[in-house]
């Protein structure tokens, strides 16, 4: 049921009482204070009806409003997981402990109770029951209707107004007592039994079956509450009944309360193993024979606590040592068998406080090897007042930072809202800031480690997230460019990095240089790299579609631009003797030019003469605005499975520029001169740009065409292997008889003797 809806039922809830009174709420809300309208009988208001005398023990109250609607309203919209009731109720008990302790220290040391408090829970499948039950504050008759009897108050129509609009302080949520009421999420009736600390209270029952009234008696035959403390009793949904297992209990338990405060106790099975005498094996043994023992196993029924794991991030970060940190990474994130390869702990005060404490995996989290940025991936923990809430929230971290694991605790965020709400609030933005901030500082000690294979083991893991932030991050990617890496022409099997790049750039380098390629072999491959190695220019190697997404996205480096060596204009501050040198060339081979724009129209753009290829005959370069060979591919392959026949047009034709120093390019200048209509001339000229498509990492276009020059080349080859072996047979033809007559004769000739020396 939508928020709307509620908003005109809690407002009937609100005008049908009469009276307002403030009291403080014990075990429901966590505000200060709150308002509750209750009708007693000296007010004769029609709404409530009560026994006929004061004295009465038991006491009904009817409201005028339809709570059990009220409550199916709150209930619906608030929650989307009814395994949420037990973090609920635990926190409520954890809440009325606290409050004890407190009244503790500050009452008469006569009066005061020292026993420490605990919380304990119990299912009773024989009776369909579950049973939460703390030693805290408890409460009176009074605390009873005011924190139990009430759903709506002033106030409600203003907070629910500014929820749909999403301007609402979702801490207002608390004063809807919407923590207790998610018991009737699991179950259709609830009892809570009650005795206050204050002297002389009795033990008093609280008791709703999520109609229309509850009911408030003595409870003299319930079982004797000592000092003081609250038990719930949870009369168990048929549709629930999974909750009445103790395995399912401790998972919650474990998930939800496994950093409570104060003690919390589960009723569970446990076995041990006992070593008793063995009758059989003891029958024959002889006097003053040690007796033989066995090994037998022992059932038995007992409370064991579930939160013995102390939360490590409350505590000074100078008083947990290397081994606790690591031994906490293990027990709160459950799935992970590696060591921390770095953490963090800080308190965040001003504002907003919160405590933190953040992890850099040591490898590579599982359920990221498959998806990087899977949803069912749990890195942030979120803690209200050492309560869990979410391990799902979008905004507390970006997703570039998937990989990081950690644990928040918040004083400022409300506990008893869904994820959904929680998300609205403002807290959220705050902390994320921090939060980015702190793992961008776990990085940079990474990287400034003495030992450079920590980084290099970082950036194996996850250095494809901290592309995807110079991508979708601006507010940080001035930060995390310098902790990039990548290969590049000079760098071998290492990486490098801006800064390194920068401090070994030659004499006269304005700029920073890349190329693009599938891998480090065909990077290197590409012509553009000739233009710059030939001045000793280092170029830097973008070897995944993800790294020309994430160079584009840098401009800039310090006071150097980033460029594309593979772009067309690639400009290196040439003197005026190598542009006068270019202009000539580009007279000179002008017919070249002309001849292979007409044959390739419609492929390239245009074609143009360059002084900076020197091993390869031509190259390809983008246009200002185009995008690499590999870009293409995948927006091809994209364009297909969305039904585009992967045709991109003009969009991307290259520019071919030739090499004229080349010979295959001057070869081809003499067969323009000589035939330039003939077919072995055009297939010349086809296959050279061929070549430049392949070295820079295009497709051909015409796989079936390519290789029918090539076969046309080397028939033409082979032809003329053929013609030159029959020169030469038909050079000095020798007659059969002839021949047979020179053997005769150099078998009668005599034989030199061999002199030996």
């Amino acid at each position: 049921m939508k928020f709307s809806n509620a908003v005109s039922i809690l407002l009937v809830a609100a005008s049908a009482s009469a009276f307002t009174f403030n009291v403080p709420n014990t075990f429901v809300s966590r505000q200060a204070q709150t308002q509750v309208r209750v009708a007693s009988r000296s007010q004769s208001l029609s709404p409530l009806q009560m026994s006929e005398t004061a004295e009465v023990k038991e006491q009904t109250y009817e409201f005028q409003a339809e709570v059990g609607r009220v409550m199916d309203i709150i209930i619906n919209s608030l929650y989307s997981d009814k395994d949420i009731f037990l973090r609920e109720l635990v926190s409520n008990a954890a809440d009325a402990c606290d409050k004890k302790r407190f009244l503790s220290v500050t009452a008469d040391s006569d009066s005061a109770d020292l026993s420490p408090p605990q919380i304990r829970v119990k299912a009773d499948p024989e009776n369909q029951v579950i049973i939460i039950e703390d030693s805290g504050v408890g409460m009176t008759r009074d605390e009873l209707i005011n924190n139990l009897g009430k759903i709506a108050q002033s106030g409600t129509k203003n907070f629910m107004e500014a929820l749909g609009d999403g301007k609402a302080d979702v801490n207002l949520i608390g004063q809807f007592g919407v923590g207790f009421y998610s018991a009737y999420l699991i179950a259709d009736k609830v009892e809570v039994i009650t005795k206050s600390m204050q002297a002389g209270s009795p033990q008093l029952r609280w008791e709703s079956d999520s109609g229309n009234s509850f009911t408030i008696s003595e409870a003299e035959d319930a079982d004797p509450i000592e000092g003081s403390g609250t038990r719930l009793i949870l009369h168990v949904k048929d549709d629930a009944m999974h909750y009445l297992e103790s395995t399912k209990l401790e998972e919650l338990l474990q998930r939800y309360s496994e950093f409570i405060e104060f003690p919390l106790k589960l009723w569970k099975e446990s076995t041990e193993y006992e070593k008793v005498p063995d009758i059989e094996a003891n029958v024959d043994l002889a006097e003053g024979e040690e007796p033989k023992m066995k090994t037998v196993p022992v059932t038995k029924e007992e409370y064991a606590e579930m939160n013995t794991q102390k939360p490590v991030w409350l505590r000074a970060p100078k008083e947990v040592n290397e081994e606790e940190y690591k031994e906490f990474y293990k027990a709160a994130f459950k799935g992970s068998f590696d060591e921390p390869q770095k953490w963090t702990h800080f308190r965040l005060e001003g504002q907003v406080e919160c405590k933190a404490l953040l992890y850099v995996p040591g490898m590579l989290p599982f359920e990221l090897s498959k998806d990087m940025f899977d949803d069912d991936a749990r890195n942030i923990r979120l803690y209200v007042k050492r309560v869990f809430i979410n391990d799902k929230f979008e905004d507390i971290m970006p997703r570039w930072l998937k990989f990081v694991k950690g644990v928040v605790d918040s004083d400022d965020l409300p506990l008893n809202v869904s994820r959904e709400i929680l998300q609205k609030s403002k807290v959220l933005s705050i902390i994320n800031k921090r939060l980015v901030r702190k793992s961008l500082d776990m990085f940079r000690d990474i990287a400034a480690d003495e030992d450079a294979s920590k980084y290099i083991m970082f950036w194996n893991n996850f250095g494809k997230y901290l592309k995807v932030g110079v991508i979708e991050d601006e507010k940080n990617k001035k930060d995390l460019v310098p902790l990039l890496r990548f290969y590049s022409s000079k760098s071998g099997e290492e990486y490098t990095s801006f800064d390194k790049y920068v401090d070994g750039m030659a004499e006269g380098q304005k700029s920073i240089y890349y190329v693009t390629g599938e891998g480090k072999k065909n990077a290197m491959q590409q012509p553009g790299i000739e233009k710059l190695t030939s001045r000793g220019y280092e170029v830097l190697l973008m070897t995944e579609p993800l790294d020309e997404i994430t160079i584009e996205a840098i401009s800039d480096y310090k006071e150097f631009t980033v460029v594309d060596a593979t772009k067309e204009g690639l400009d290196l501050e040439d003197d005026e003797d190598t542009k006068k040198e270019k202009e000539e060339l580009n007279e000179k081979y002008a017919e070249i030019c002309e001849y292979l724009e007409v044959e390739l129209k419609g492929v390239v753009n245009k074609v143009t003469v360059s002084t900076l290829l020197t091993d390869s005959p031509a190259a390809l370069a983008q246009g200002a605005y185009g995008v690499s060979p590999t870009m293409q591919r995948y927006m091809k392959a994209q364009s297909v499975a969305s039904g585009g026949d992967g045709n991109f047009g003009s969009m991307n034709q290259a520019v071919l520029e030739i090499n004229p120093k080349h010979p295959i390019v001057q070869d081809l200048e003499k067969m323009i001169q000589t035939d330039k209509e003939s077919e072995e001339t055009r297939n010349f000229a086809l296959l050279m740009y061929d070549v430049a498509s392949m070295t820079g990492g295009y497709e051909v276009s015409d796989a079936a065409a390519f290789a029918k020059r090539v076969m046309g080349m080397m028939t033409n080859k082979a032809v003329d292997d053929v013609a030159d072996a029959e020169v030469v047979a038909e050079a000095a033809p020798v007659a059969p008889e002839a021949e047979k007559e020179e053997e005769k004769k150099d078998d009668d000739k005599p034989v030199e003797p061999e002199v030996i020396a």
